[in-house]
């Protein structure tokens, strides 16, 4: 199913995500279970499922990652469940230093000064992943495609260091 369609949006990974909430607002209103209470079972099956459907959908447009994942799906390139690993040196190389760099944060001289640097430069490199997919995703040649999975195996483990540095500044200032 092509949850873009589901919401009345146009197939783009760039989504106002204020306009997706408004619009999940609305369909929860319009096929909440509720309104079916007086229903048949059918009916109110029916209801429950496409809430379901409703909040997948939303789930999935709302994360980027999971955004990017669903518009390569909708273009032939599954990577949900998928065993390929990613083949690039360098960013793997990159992600053995920020790893150290990361478990090396809470010994630093200003823990809170090195976990804000961290942090910006791991929202900065989901910046430049971000503008890569778009150009690639809209090439739409099968090569750009490929390349745009890439790109979202990337965004995974940069999404996966960022709310590890969240997780760590829980545990060094106890929020």
């Amino acid at each position: 199913m092509n949850y873009f369609e589901l919401f009345a949006l146009e197939n783009s990974f760039e989504l106002d995500t204020s306009s997706l909430k408004s619009k999940y607002l609305e369909l929860q209103r319009a096929v909440h279970p509720d309104n079916h209470a007086n229903g048949t079972e059918r009916e109110r099956l029916m209801a429950v499922q496409k809430t379901a459907q409703i909040n997948d959908a939303f789930e999935t447009l709302k994360n980027i990652d999971s955004r990017a994942q669903h518009l390569l799906m909708l273009n032939g390139i599954e990577l949900a469940h998928e065993t390929q690993t990613l083949k690039d040196p360098m960013f793997l190389m990159q992600q053995m230093q920020l790893r150290e760099t990361l478990e090396e944060i809470p010994r630093a001289p200003d823990p809170e000064q090195s976990l804000m640097n961290f942090q910006n430069e791991i929202s900065s490199f989901i910046s430049d992943i971000d503008r890569r997919f778009i150009i690639l995703f809209k090439d739409g040649s099968d090569c750009a495609l490929q390349n745009a999975g890439d790109e979202v195996r990337k965004l995974k483990f940069m999404l996966k260091l960022s709310k590890e540095a969240i997780a760590l500044e829980d545990e060094i200032f106890d929020y």
